[in-house]
């Protein structure tokens, strides 16, 4: 072979060898540009599902539809799976969406909240906000001490106390607008961790002459003649309080519905009828104007402790209050469960 040649084939041969160091190099490119987008793929997965449309996704994260549409399926094609089943109005997650959801949400949100978390370990909790939902009875009985505790450690956070109660307390947690719940409950949703930390016993409340104050030993059946007050049937004390009547089959009468522990004494007092209340609620100065008398016999305890929703990331403004209520609660396993929100 003559020398021309050789160097012909020697120049080709470097050629070729150049475009697949290119090649490699370009697919190395590829591959942290695929890693770099994986973050936004997320985000855009993870605000389809919680706000349930492409359209609410993409003014939240300031984006256009057709590009949160691209990503979810970018995201779709790299995991080699459906993750949504799209329909006119709603997205539907597949089995394997759910599971990805679950995992994608505490990452997406702690991510989101870095900065801040990051500044608040530095710096101290300075700033920020938390929003805790409880009912009546647990912000006037329970919170207080807890409530000038936080304030007097971190008197810049901004604290606000949902005032509700149930269903409208799970639907706050699960549209993240609260960070955390306390209070009491019957019935746990497979979404939701309850964490119960207070007991109380029930307690049987009358006026000071009524004709039970003064006997030594009080039945079920002894409670039937008298008109019970009672809150709403909406509320878990009515449940509870006909739950165990119903059981012993003992007839009982309500006289009054009314919300409100301090509205019941009140009404107890006057002599309007009796009551079963939780021992939250008893004081040193009801003592003074009501028969007080413990029916744990009879009627269960009522717990009340921290309620949120699984795989929820909690903020260090919300970590650092409910380390008052009792420090390392959140290493519960039930708080470590993935969940997820109604949608």
């Amino acid at each position: 072979m003559s020398r021309p040649l050789k160097r012909l084939n020697k120049a080709k041969k470097g050629r070729v060898a150049a475009q697949k160091r290119r090649k490699g190099e370009g697919a190395d490119e590829e591959r942290f540009y695929y890693k770099g987008n994986r973050q936004k793929q997320m985000r855009a997965f993870v605000y389809t599902v919680k706000l349930g449309t492409l359209t609410r996704a993409a003014e939240a994260l300031f984006l256009s539809q057709p590009t949160v549409s691209l990503q979810l399926q970018a995201l779709e094609r790299e995991l080699g799976v459906s993750l949504l089943e799209r329909r006119r109005r709603r997205i539907n997650l597949t089995d394997a969406g759910e599971a990805l959801y679950e995992l994608a949400r505490p990452l997406v949100e702690g991510w989101e909240n870095l900065d801040r978390d990051f500044q608040a370990k530095v710096k101290g909790l300075q700033s920020g906000r938390l929003t805790i939902a409880a009912g009546s009875s647990t912000i006037q009985y329970l919170l207080p001490d807890l409530v000038r505790r936080y304030r007097e450690r971190f008197p810049e956070v901004q604290l606000q106390l949902a005032n509700v109660t149930g269903k409208d307390g799970l639907a706050l947690l699960r549209a993240d607008q609260a960070d955390f719940a306390v209070g009491s409950m019957l019935d746990v949703p497979h979404d939701i961790a309850w964490a119960p930390v207070y007991h109380y016993d029930p307690m049987l409340i009358t006026p000071l002459d009524h004709p039970l104050a003064s006997k030594a030993t009080v039945t079920l059946q002894d409670l039937s003649p008298y008109g019970l007050i009672l809150p709403p049937q909406r509320l878990s004390t009515f449940r509870l309080v006909d739950l165990v009547f119903q059981q012993r089959q003992v007839p009982y009468r309500v006289a009054i519905e009314v919300g409100g522990w301090d509205v019941i004494k009140e009404y107890v007092a006057m002599g309007l009828g009796i009551s079963i209340v939780t021992g939250i609620c008893i004081t040193d100065a009801d003592r003074t104007r009501l028969a007080v008398r413990n029916m744990k016999q009879y009627f269960p305890q009522r717990s009340y402790g921290v309620v949120m929703r699984k795989g929820k990331f909690l903020s260090a403004e919300a970590r650092a209050f409910v380390d008052l209520v009792r420090p390392g609660l959140l290493t519960h396993r039930d708080y470590d469960e993935s969940g997820h929100s109604e949608r």
